[in-house]
């Protein structure tokens, strides 16, 4: 019996003692799984720490690079300056650390391959302007056969943006330059002016924009001069802008007077008459744009005064003066902040009205002309554009619109002077990469005169377009 009781017993320490062993396998077991799994997520999460570091180091980056002006004038607001009290070594060692002046250099180079299927006057085959197409053959400068092949580099641009920061903010100054010739220069490659312009706190003067123009309404399109129905005016001004802020920009200026005239039927009935453009006062101007994420308005306004002066053919002299003004109302729409699908998208539109305002119309019409009793008046003007830019990729993009520029003309215009002029295109480029691209453009126009005798002209462009740009000093 006492055999029968220790051979239970000792049956019953095994079982118990391979249970435990069992167990204790089992328990190891779902400790390396366990053990794995945490290895698992920390390799995991260290991955991703890794992934938001560098994409906050490209957002630094890009922060830095858009936003090298406000850098700047942090630096030497009051922001910046020590605490009272703070030790002169502390403030000294702060001023060593502050951005000094730079200067941002930028540019392209295109090379634009037109293949005209008409043709235009021979010292504007580069671009296409509505007011260059011959009607009147033989006798208009471009009249001949059909077809015509054009290279040109004259699209071509370098500027330079300077900041010099000063105790009391940043002076800024901009000289940029291209090389399509105009005016006597005018079918030549040879440098030419775009801005020279100055700026220091709420005043600038030197050759910018006109504030009668919104630049922004310039589409995504390839030909140089662009849609004949919109303002289009780098002049000589003096500015001032005492609202600026991210929401909301208004400023006013003085510019640069300036008008095209038309003696019309004067000289038939004196053909010894000589006359000129009496530019006595400065144009006035002024400019009110609302913006936001949705894009921007812009309600723009011009007074100029108007004047002629000459002699007749008897000897005598004359001068005169007449009241111009306008009124462009223009609007970029970001289609995104209405579609996500159209994010990248833009509709932008334009309009613009008002009499004697020819001389800041992108192409084509005069200010100033003789009504039927030849006394000099105001030529009414409209002028509208809508275009459309899409993106469809990163890789490729599209415009495509159409312009008009209509002059009403008065009584004592010739029946050759300009009346309208039409203007549309479309293209795809591809962009390689965003420092490029390269791509074909569709372009057509047409000129109508005062007695409705018009021509046309249609074109293909391809252009082949190569970005560049640094910066030289600190920040």
């Amino acid at each position: 019996m006492k055999i029968w009781k220790l051979m239970v017993s000792l049956w019953v320490v095994a079982a118990t003692l391979s249970h435990s062993t069992v167990s204790r396998a089992d328990d190891a077991t779902d400790l390396r799984a366990l053990k794995a799994e945490v290895a698992e997520e920390r390799k995991a999460l260290a991955e991703e720490r890794k992934a938001l570091a560098e994409q906050r180091r490209r957002i630094d980056e890009a922060l830095v690079s858009l936003d090298d002006q406000k850098a700047v004038r942090r630096a030497n607001s009051s922001e910046s300056l020590p605490p009272v009290g703070q030790p002169a070594a502390a403030v000294t060692a702060e001023k060593t650390t502050k951005p000094g002046p730079y200067l941002q250099v930028y540019g392209f180079i295109q090379t634009d391959a037109i293949y005209d299927f008409d043709r235009v006057d021979p010292a504007w085959n580069a671009t296409l302007r509505p007011s260059k197409i011959p009607v009147n053959c033989p006798g208009d400068a471009g009249c001949g056969e059909d077809g015509e092949t054009t290279l040109s580099v004259r699209q071509s641009r370098l500027g330079f943006n300077g900041f010099i920061p000063t105790s009391a903010g940043d002076i800024k100054t901009k000289f940029e330059f291209d090389l399509f010739g105009v005016g006597v220069d005018a079918g030549n490659t040879t440098m030419r002016v775009r801005h020279m312009w100055g700026e220091f706190g709420q005043f600038g003067a030197g050759q910018t924009n006109s504030l009668f123009m919104d630049g922004d309404t310039f589409p995504n399109t390839i030909d140089y001069w662009g849609p004949a129905g919109m303002v289009f005016l780098r002049n000589p001004q003096v500015r001032w802008t005492p609202l600026r802020d991210e929401k909301m920009w208004l400023a006013f200026a003085l510019e640069a007077p300036g008008a095209g005239l038309d003696a019309g039927r004067a000289l038939q009935i004196d053909p010894s008459l000589a006359a000129t453009p009496w530019n006595k006062y400065p144009d006035f101007t002024t400019q009110l744009r609302f913006m936001g994420e949705w894009g921007h308005f812009q309600a723009a306004a011009i007074l100029r005064s108007l004047g002629v002066e000459g002699t007749l053919g008897t000897g005598a002299t004359f001068h005169d003066r007449v009241l111009g003004w306008g009124i462009n109302v223009t609007n970029v729409l970001q289609m995104g902040s209405i579609f996500d699908s159209l994010a990248g998208d833009q509709l932008i539109s334009g309009v613009v009205y008002g009499y004697g305002i020819s001389n800041y119309m992108n192409d084509g019409g005069n200010d100033l002309a003789p009504d039927s009793g030849l006394t000099p008046v105001a030529v009414p003007t409209l002028g509208w554009l809508l275009y459309y830019n899409r993106t469809w990729s990163e890789r490729w993009t599209s415009s495509i619109g159409y312009s008009q520029h209509v002059q009403f003309n008065v009584g004592g215009q010739a029946t050759t002077a300009f009346n309208q002029g039409d203007y549309a295109n479309v293209n795809v480029l591809w962009h390689p990469v965003p420092e490029a691209f390269v791509g074909p453009e569709f372009i057509w126009g047409k000129r109508k005169n005062e007695n409705s005798n018009g021509g046309s002209d249609s074109r293909v462009q391809v252009s082949f377009h190569y970005d560049f740009g640094g910066t030289i000093g600190s920040r």
